[in-house]
């Protein structure tokens, strides 16, 4: 077996993007506190998510390695060795659906994201990302994204494609020089004067969700396009940009995203085998009614089509 990282991946579309598996080299270096394990002991007690019978196959046949060298279940790991552990990866599918490309400079791209598909590489997710399709797909590379929208997020994204103009972009950000703009699809008819929102948002990254108290500081305009009394469509400012802000603000006005699995209010079954997820098991997973459609600065606007839904 060659323990390398294909340059691109096959993509299969079969109900869904999904990433043909592939082998990729996770690298650690050793800690302080890991020196005088054994490399068994180390993988077993570190890293959890498999079992000790995995790892120590997986040292006897060489997928974990020190320094580059195959070693043996009783090796003793030293502080600021290489660790590498060479894994057959398979990343969850994403939606079967394009990176459309907006606008193509020579400084800057612009793309519609689709929902479902991390911006880049995260958690289980490495070629199965924007940055990972653009480059396979579209041969661009290296793109420096100069903000973030959330996996279930579609909409405009911006991308430098250089490290010093995401430098002027992350500059003019933090200088609060950049306005931007979402539309969402709430529940219920949405009040018609502007609606501000000044409440702290707190993330906790254990439960992927976020609460409005104890937190950051955080702001969030909202203005009603339309409404049939059932739904609301509505343009959201935020003036702050913390996670999930947009979603748990509209969540503490009273109309929360019409499909977000997170922040709709519901009553919670005790017997039941689904609760509290909002869809079935087994549900087939569907892009948030939340679309970012525009980001301007001083001297420079960028737009994306409005989705169907709104």
């Amino acid at each position: 077996i060659v323990w390398q990282t294909p340059a691109n991946p096959d993509y299969i579309f079969r109900n869904g993007r999904y990433v043909k598996p592939y082998y990729f080299e996770f690298i650690s270096h050793a800690k302080v506190r890991w020196a005088g394990k054994t490399i068994v002991d180390l993988f077993a007690d570190e890293f959890k998510g498999r079992n000790r019978d995995y790892y120590d196959s997986a040292v006897k046949s060489g997928r974990i390695q020190v320094d580059g060298k195959t070693v043996s279940v009783y090796y003793r790991v030293q502080s600021s060795q290489k660790i590498s552990h060479f894994l057959h990866r398979h990343e969850p599918p994403v939606m079967a659906l394009d990176v459309e490309i907006l606008h193509k400079g020579e400084d800057v791209l612009t793309v519609c994201k689709p929902a479902s598909v991390p911006v880049h590489p995260c958690g289980q997710y490495r070629k199965n990302t924007v940055v990972g399709i653009l480059q396979a797909e579209h041969d661009l590379a290296p793109l420096f994204p100069i903000h973030r929208l959330d996996r279930l997020v579609s909409g405009l994204l911006i991308l430098a494609r250089s490290a010093s103009q995401a430098e002027i972009f992350r500059q003019q950000i933090e200088a609060g020089m950049v306005q931007k703009q979402y539309v969402a699809k709430v529940v219920g008819e949405f009040p018609e004067e502007e609606q501000v929102v000044n409440l702290r948002v707190n993330f906790n990254a254990r439960e992927g969700r976020s609460t409005v108290e104890n937190g950051k500081s955080a702001c969030t305009k909202f203005t009603r396009i339309s409404t049939n009394g059932k739904y609301s469509i509505v343009s959201c400012h935020p003036v702050t940009g913390r996670t999930h802000q947009i979603r748990v603000h509209l969540q503490s006005t009273g109309h929360p995203i019409a499909n977000d699995p997170l922040y709709l209010s519901f009553d919670i079954d005790p017997m039941c085998t689904n609760c509290p997820n909002l869809a079935p098991i087994g549900y087939d997973e569907e892009g948030l009614w939340l679309h970012c459609v525009r980001y301007s600065g001083p001297d420079w606007v960028y737009e994306c089509p409005y989705p169907e839904w709104a």
